[in-house]
């Protein structure tokens, strides 16, 4: 099973705290800690991709107040776990893997 952080708020600051020397699974929940959406992010874009969550109109996720990530060695094995977190939890804003 795959270890995830606690969860923290969804702030930049946090964001900027993420390691980006392996890839991670991460999950964006709402403030009742439902999980809305789980993507995946390759070594060097896991901050990135989760800024684009925040900021970027067409990615931001309405409601997410809070994430949680779990590092893995690779972007395929992050994948594989992605899909199985998907079609377990059924995210609100995932619409791959259900």
């Amino acid at each position: 099973m795959t270890k995830f952080s606690r969860t923290k708020k969804f702030t930049k600051g946090n964001i900027a705290k993420i390691p980006k020397n392996k890839a991670i699974i991460y999950k964006i929940k709402d403030g009742s800690g439902n999980n809305l959406y789980t993507g995946i992010a390759g070594r060097g874009r896991s901050q990135d991709r989760l800024i684009e969550h925040k900021d970027i109109k067409k990615e931001v996720i309405p409601g997410g107040t809070k994430f949680q990530i779990a590092q893995v060695k690779t972007k395929v094995k992050a994948h594989n776990i992605e899909k199985r977190i998907i079609k377990k939890e059924q995210p609100k804003f995932n619409v791959q893997h259900k």
